[in-house]
């Protein structure tokens, strides 16, 4: 049996977004969502200190790449359905 990681990057606009503060609160409930509803590890990597953009990546182990396909398929359209962000792009890596 192999174990593989998926790693995902999603590069966000968050248009209504007027300080660090808010992007933070958007962000949170953001991450918060997917986690408790995918079980996967997330956190923001990249434009940390800018006010209307961020980069979310997240990583997923399992034995099956079906699994780690169908995940980020069904965490994308949980993004895409979030008001408050725009995908800007994406990208998926399965080791």
């Amino acid at each position: 049996m192999a174990m593989l990681v998926g790693i995902c990057q999603i590069e966000l606009h968050i248009p209504a977004s007027q300080s660090l503060k808010s992007k933070r609160v958007v962000l949170k409930s953001l991450k918060t969502r997917i986690q408790n509803k995918f079980n996967v590890s997330i956190a923001e990597v990249d434009y940390n200190e800018k006010w209307q953009r961020s980069t979310l990546g997240i990583s997923i182990v399992a034995n099956e790449r079906r699994f780690i396909d169908q995940a980020v398929s069904q965490i994308m359209n949980l993004v895409e359905d979030n008001s408050d962000v725009v995908i800007i792009d994406h990208s998926t890596e399965i080791i």
